[in-house]
């Protein structure tokens, strides 16, 4: 008799899982039918020319809740369990995936994650580089779309109705022409034309900089930069620079660039401002000197700083060789 009770008990238990695991696949699939209020949109985060050179592509990637009640889903530490691209060729031919994407979804690890809470009229944004997932190497024109797996890619039951973004159409260039210093000579992103220096008073040089930064765009921005200049204002860097090659300024140049685009280093030159106004250009034969005052957004705040700008002429053309700034407080 007591045999019997206890297999009874065991099949009752068994029968009792069986509607807890329908209800949570049933929550699931309801879950997905709203996903007509969850958008998921890409864009290029810092929108440049783009090379063969394996210099990072950054997509931001954002999740909006259009939707009355909140959204909730997993967000993996290690993205590649959360977010994938679909990248293919204009002929529909699709992109092998990156080899560091391959290794880490082979990697047999436990997969860390957080569950990201979106409320009504909310957006959740966070940045990717697409060379972690697709292999583009070569160049050409790309169709990028983004996919974002709500339960995490490794999910099976679900791994076939991801999020899907709006597609974004990627130029990847042949390697650009270098520039005397070594650096690939820039394009503007507007008009594909490639930029030239022009023969710009300093104050304009200087406006010419400050509102590129303003529009983010970094090939305008480093156009009137004298790099070779900058990096070593630092007594640090200044010491590494005399002590390098010709070849090895070159790389020191680049890689002080991305730093500085990657607000690594000399932040101050390469923060936004809301606005500025130039206050005063003075500048003899071959150096100058502009003075501007430019202000920040800081959440409720405005930041207001005074920059002081040394340029200096070479073959006609002013670029910018240093900074000073000071401090004026908020308003």
């Amino acid at each position: 008799m007591m045999k019997r009770q206890i297999a009874l008990f065991f099949f009752l238990a068994a029968a009792a899982a069986i509607p807890a695991q329908e209800t949570t696949v049933s929550s699931l699939q309801a879950a997905y039918q709203s996903r007509p209020n969850i958008e998921l949109t890409i864009r290029f985060f810092d929108k440049r020319i783009y090379y063969v050179a394996d210099s990072p592509i950054f997509v931001q990637v954002s999740i909006t809740n259009k939707g009355p009640g909140t959204y909730r889903f997993k967000l993996a530490d290690e993205r590649a369990w959360s977010v994938d691209f679909n990248v293919r060729t204009v002929s529909n031919r699709a992109v092998d995936p990156a080899g560091v994407l391959i290794r880490r979804r082979a990697a047999a690890a436990q997969v860390y994650f957080r569950e990201i809470s979106v409320e009504s009229g909310e957006s959740f944004s966070f940045v990717e580089d697409l060379r972690d997932y697709a292999d583009v190497r070569q160049s050409g024109v790309f169709v990028v779309q983004a996919r974002i797996y709500p339960e995490l890619y490794h999910t099976a039951a679900l791994a076939d109705t991801p999020l899907e973004s709006n597609r974004l159409s990627l130029n990847i260039r042949p390697p650009a022409i270098p520039g005397p210093d070594g650096i690939p000579l820039d394009m503007d992103v507007e008009t594909n034309a490639l930029l030239v220096r022009e023969k710009l008073p300093p104050d304009e040089v200087v406006a010419y900089t400050l509102r590129a930064r303003q529009k983010s765009q970094w090939e305008k921005f480093f156009l009137y930069l004298d790099l070779e200049a900058l990096v070593s204002r630092d007594g640090g860097r200044r010491r590494q620079w005399l002590a390098e090659s010709e070849e090895g300024r070159r790389r020191m140049t680049a890689r002080y660039r991305t730093e500085l685009q990657n607000a690594v280093v000399d932040g101050d030159i390469a923060t936004i401002p809301t606005e500025f106004q130039i206050e005063r250009t003075s500048y003899g034969a071959e150096e100058g000197t502009v003075v501007a005052l430019e202000k920040f957004k800081g959440g409720n705040y405005t930041e207001k700083k005074r920059y002081t700008y040394t340029l200096r002429r070479k073959d006609d053309i002013w670029t910018i060789v240093d900074y000073m700034v000071v401090n004026l407080g908020t308003e």
